[in-house]
């Protein structure tokens, strides 16, 4: 059996990671990685399922023990990825998807450098503010506060693998599920050529 990939999903807020991720989901063999967060929870979300909701304190702790994979601080919330959780995924040869800001996913990479990175980015900078406008969750400052944040996330975009443009979900889903084929043969032809030696 071969080992599964770890894919990370990145884009700034708005840019339609969740939805994307959530038909990712429906295919066999591609698991989502449940982060941990010190934010609220939102109406409609599922403990274990959206995130694991937890306290500062205890997340620090958890930073503290290494058991974080990655962390960061986004809007002045703590979000991050329990690291064994992971670690079990990959080595039973499921694919998992880490869907994280663009700070954590660096430091996936640095941490894990065989980490295929995949960045969404909206048609244009309208459109992103469109589609937070239509969440109706956010104030306008709020709002103003993710574009500016934005600006950063387009610009480490450049260390990413991939750049997915999420104008028509059908075509984004489709483009991000070739990507993660050919990624899981890569990895196959490489397990094979190395058992030959």
């Amino acid at each position: 059996m071969s080992k599964g990939v770890l894919f990370i999903i990145s884009g700034p807020s708005g840019t339609g990671k969740g939805t994307v991720c959530e038909q990712l989901l429906k295919e066999d063999n591609i698991f989502l990685s449940i982060s941990a967060t010190t934010r609220d929870k939102r109406a409609g979300e599922v403990e274990g399922v959206t995130y694991y909701y937890t306290t500062e304190e205890i997340f620090k702790s958890m930073i503290e023990n290494g058991e974080m994979l990655e962390h960061a601080v986004y809007s002045g919330n703590y979000y991050g990825t329990p690291k064994k959780a992971v670690e079990d995924m990959l080595s039973n040869g499921k694919n998992v998807i880490l869907e994280i800001e663009a700070q954590g996913a660096l430091k996936v990479k640095a941490l894990m450098p065989e980490a295929i990175m995949i960045f969404l980015v909206p048609p244009s900078i309208e459109e992103l503010r469109n589609r937070l406008k239509q969440r109706g969750r956010e104030s306008i400052e709020e709002i103003e506060r993710r574009i500016e944040a934005a600006k950063w996330e387009f610009s480490q975009s450049p260390k990413y693998n991939y750049v997915v443009v999420n104008n028509q979900l059908e075509t984004c889903v489709s483009d991000v599920l070739n990507i993660i084929k050919k990624e899981n043969e890569r990895q196959e032809m490489i397990e094979r050529l190395l058992s030959e030696i």
